[in-house]
C-alpha cells in the first residue's frame, strides 16, 4: 500500500478558534471539514509544503519558524495510507480567503466534533481541545 505524506495546519486566531475548510464538490471526501494543507511534493519539507499550500488555498503567507509541530495522523484508507503531521500556527500575513471554492469557518476546538471530518482528522480534535 502506498503511503501519502500530507501536511496540515491548525491556524489559531487570537480568540483560540481554529480554521476549518470544507472540501468542495468534485474532490474526494467532498463536504467534509478538514485542516488546511496538502500533499508534500518531491523535494519539499512538510513545512514548505504548508507554506505553499496556504498561499495557494487561502491567499496567506507564513514562515517555517511560525509552524509548531503539534501531532500527526496515521490512517489507512482503501487505496493508500495517510501520514499527516499537524502543525499549529498563530502568525501569518493576510486574511484567509478561499481560493479553491472551499467554505471556511473558524471553530472552537470543543465544537469541532459537530463537524463531519475525514477519518484521519477526527483523532486530532482531542489534541487541539487539550492544547487550547
Amino acid at each position: 500500500m502506498k503511503t501519502l505524506l500530507v501536511s496540515a495546519v491548525a491556524l489559531i486566531d487570537k480568540d483560540g478558534r481554529v480554521l476549518l475548510a470544507q472540501r468542495p464538490e468534485g474532490k474526494s471526501l467532498a463536504g467534509l471539514w478538514e485542516f488546511p494543507g496538502g500533499k508534500v511534493e518531491v523535494g519539499e519539507t512538510p513545512e514548505h509544503a504548508l507554506i505553499r499550500e496556504l498561499e495557494e488555498e487561502l491567499g496567506i503567507n507564513t514562515w517555517a519558524s511560525c509552524l509548531a509541530p503539534l501531532t500527526f495522523a496515521s490512517h489507512s484508507y482503501d487505496d493508500f495510507h495517510l501520514l499527516m503531521p499537524l502543525y499549529a500556527c498563530r502568525k501569518w500575513d493576510g486574511i484567509p480567503t478561499p481560493q479553491e471554492n472551499q467554505v471556511l469557518k473558524w471553530v472552537r476546538p470543543n465544537e469541532m466534533s459537530g463537524y463531519p471530518m475525514p477519518p484521519a482528522d477526527i483523532p486530532l480534535i482531542a489534541m487541539l481541545r487539550d492544547l487550547l
